[in-house]
């Protein structure tokens, strides 16, 4: 086994120990899965397709302790590698108060990272890459439909 390995639980395991620390998927935050498909927050709230990579981004510029694993949350179908991935998150101190006093619970964890995605470099290149095809590909599908109709 690998020395970061998470074991069985034990009462005795401190909070700084990795198997006490949250547990978050990229599922979680997915606004394209139901609560069935393992969405947790609120479909206003959820980002499109996020990656295990860029919750770390913000998690870590956040200040939070924070470790990934590859794992693959058990609702997922995709087998794909961009929906590998859990993030593990430190929430306490080993005397039991708060690692971070912004995020008391796992849920402001995952609001926070919904908060912060959209506004990564990454993610704002996207969606100015994808209006803009949309925009042009409107159009041009447009044309093929009329076509096929004819």
């Amino acid at each position: 086994m690998a020395a970061n390995a998470v074991g069985p639980w034990n009462d005795k395991k401190k909070h700084s120990d990795r198997e006490r620390w949250i547990c978050i998927y990229p599922a979680y935050l997915n606004s394209r899965k139901t609560l069935a498909e393992g969405r947790r927050v609120p479909k206003d709230v959820a980002i499109e397709n996020p990656t295990h990579q860029e919750i770390r981004d913000v998690l870590a510029a956040a200040g939070l302790r924070i470790g990934v694993e590859d794992k693959m949350y058990s609702r997922e179908r995709s087998k794909e590698l961009l929906f590998r991935g859990r993030i593990r998150v430190q929430l306490k101190n080993d005397d039991g108060c708060l690692f971070n006093p912004n995020f008391p619970t796992r849920d402001s964890v995952m609001l926070h990272a919904c908060q912060m995605i959209p506004k990564l470099k990454t993610r704002q290149g996207k969606q100015g890459g994808d209006q803009g095809q949309s925009q042009g590909g409107g159009s041009g599908s447009g044309a093929k439909k009329k076509k096929g109709r004819r």
